[in-house]
């Protein structure tokens, strides 16, 4: 029986160390070689402080600031451990609503966001991008046409040419990766960083 037993363990010693310290150790150092900012989370910094990530949306509320697209991430609610409860922009828990077409939870959802939108002279034209949520709830990225319209009411509220805002996010739009991967889009976080530093 011992015959059997210590090649099993030797095995498990074996792969163990294999799969569970050399091969995550031989990725991690080849990930900081190769991808060292995204493998660090592609941080932003400012006058050496951390602002964010160009992975993760931010909530930007005030009138001066392009907005990004609604997050549906939830968290747990503090009454009722079994539940959830709204909790938008919770980079620890992402994840999408998984509401359905029919769910009127969704459709209230998107009609007060068209509304808020309008009522706050951010857009002319609804961009689905504007009333909808991504599949992680977190996306730092908004479609050009939302941002564009958002131009007008974020140049009034900066007090600067409308031409001169719709400039920068024509700056900031970034391509289909090598040429057909993905849509245009433009990163929230960086147009904002760029705005404040317009004078």
């Amino acid at each position: 029986m011992l015959s059997q037993i210590r090649p099993a363990i030797v095995m498990i010693v074996l792969f163990t160390l294999l799969t569970g310290l050399a091969y995550p150790l031989a990725i991690t150092g080849l990930a900081q070689l190769a991808f060292h900012d995204a493998a660090n989370g592609s941080l932003i910094e400012r006058q050496g402080v951390v602002v964010g990530s160009r992975l993760i949306g931010q909530n930007f509320v005030a009138d001066h600031y392009f907005h990004g697209r609604p997050s549906a991430t939830s968290a747990p609610d503090p009454n009722d451990a079994s539940k959830t409860i709204d909790a938008p922009y919770n980079a620890a828990n992402s994840g999408g609503s998984n509401l359905g077409p029919t769910s009127q939870k969704l459709v209230d959802r998107v009609n007060a966001a068209i509304e808020a939108e309008f009522a706050a002279g951010r857009i002319d034209v609804v961009a689905a991008d504007a009333v909808t949520t991504s599949a992680s709830g977190l996306d730092p990225h908004i479609s050009p046409q939302y941002a564009l319209a958002q131009a007008p009411a974020v140049a009034a509220a900066r007090k600067l040419p409308e031409s001169r805002v719709r400039a920068l996010v024509e700056s900031r739009i970034e391509q289909r990766a090598a040429g057909f991967i993905g849509e245009p889009r433009v990163n929230v976080l960086e147009l904002n960083l760029a705005l404040d530093e317009l004078h």
